[in-house]
């Protein structure tokens, strides 16, 4: 079992920044990659990015050079900054762990929210 909670959602202005912030507990040692899903009202759930067990990384088009997906030295923590905020990007944050023996569409978060509004 991997547990996974979200923090560093808000309400911040159009142009402006957000740093989420994902903390994994329990069989880290499964954990093949981790990312970060959104969801806005109505609409599908998304990848945004996410970064694998050799740190490399992959963005959603819509986020390629806006967001940038990190992680600390022991792994265990996943970092999304947020840059130039849109009110597009209005959703539902979820993290995500992809780890061996885990169920087929991984782990995932409680969700933290994003409000992009002036």
């Amino acid at each position: 079992q991997v547990r996974l909670v979200e923090s560093g959602g808000g309400l911040v202005q159009p142009g402006g920044s957000l740093r989420l912030s994902c903390v994994a507990s329990g069989s880290i040692f499964r954990i093949n990659a981790m990312g970060w899903y959104r969801q806005a009202p109505g609409k599908q759930r998304e990848l945004v990015a996410d970064i694998n067990r050799i740190g490399r990384t992959n963005y959603a088009d819509s986020m390629k050079g806006r967001f940038t997906i990190s992680r600390d030295n022991s792994k265990t923590t996943v970092y999304l900054q947020m840059n130039s905020l849109k009110a597009e990007d209005t959703a539902v944050y979820y993290c995500n762990a992809a780890a061996d023996g885990g169920p087929s569409d991984g782990y995932w978060g409680q969700g933290t929210q994003v409000t992009v509004s002036s």
